[in-house]
């Protein structure tokens, strides 16, 4: 199958007999690929990456997928469980492509309802598509006009940043995140503001490129990661550096365990996740009760 699936639950009485490293979350807060940077550096390295790449970000991904991360995509949104009158918040999500699920799969449920004689609460629907990259954001409302959502009452459009977002405490039912996270500075804070801004029963959903699970597939990954991936990226893009810079951010990042316990740490229960293509990709999710 395209979609080779494994599952691990993170019992959340384990929280306290694996404790995060304070010393790992600072070595990887600090690092961009492999390069160690200070802090304050960056964002604005990771910023200047997604100008780069904005134009070409969905071609790119594509090419790099084989078009599989459409079908995650759909998985993640799947596991989301979208519901008519929900406020969703969509982080790092600029060019839309999670939120227009969201939607579709909303109106969906709705059409559905309307013929089973339901209530229509459709209009109470908000989905918030947030990004720290003005750049992001430019390509996705130009999505939305070519999808014909761009007069859309239901999509808000926000420039912000995942570790302080500006909405209310408890205000959305749903927190997604897809390729995102791991060009955070503190993954960490990240966390913290996504347990804040959902409600009580809100779910956290994380779609991330993560760790191959079996050592001969990890070898073929490991070679088109590093010697495909950037060169199709120069030849596509013109931009070698950054997509040099994408296969080593992957590598920096917490692999599947390591990151399900930050995210329990972060106050979330029920955390688990679910491996695509054999780890090349993880879902996490948890919900905060």
């Amino acid at each position: 199958m395209a979609l080779q699936r494994s599952r691990c639950k993170l019992a959340n009485s384990l929280k306290f007999l694996l404790p995060r490293s304070a010393s790992y979350l600072h070595s990887h807060a600090t690092s961009f690929g492999f390069k160690e940077v200070r802090e304050e550096e960056k964002s604005k390295l990771v910023g200047n990456v997604f100008s780069s790449v904005a134009s070409n970000y969905d071609l790119m991904n594509d090419l790099m997928s084989i078009g599989l991360h459409r079908l995650w995509k759909d998985r993640l949104v799947t596991k989301l469980c979208p519901f008519p009158g929900m406020k969703h918040l969509d982080v790092a999500g600029g060019t839309g492509d999670i939120a227009f699920r969201v939607l579709e799969h909303i109106r969906s449920v709705s059409r559905r309802a309307m013929q089973d004689g339901l209530a229509e609460t459709e209009e109470q629907t908000q989905i918030y598509i947030c990004d720290i990259n003005p750049n992001m954001l430019n390509i996705g409302k130009k999505r939305a006009i070519e999808r014909g959502f761009a007069e859309d009452r239901y999509l808000h459009w926000v420039e912000g940043d995942a570790e302080a977002l500006s909405f209310e405490d408890e205000s959305m039912d749903g927190y997604t995140i897809g390729f995102g996270i791991r060009n955070v500075t503190h993954i960490e804070k990240a966390l913290a503001e996504a347990y804040r801004v959902l409600k009580r029963g809100g779910r956290f959903l994380c779609l991330e490129l993560s760790h191959v699970e079996y050592p001969v597939f990890k070898q073929l990954y490991d070679y088109y990661s590093f010697s495909v991936i950037p060169a199709v990226g120069e030849l596509v893009a013109g931009d070698r550096e950054s997509y040099q810079y994408l296969v080593e951010s992957i590598r920096r990042f917490p692999n599947q365990d390591a990151f399900g316990r930050m995210i329990v740490d972060a106050g979330f229960q029920k955390v688990e996740y679910e491996n695509l293509v054999g780890g090349v990709v993880a879902i996490h999710s948890g919900l905060k009760l």
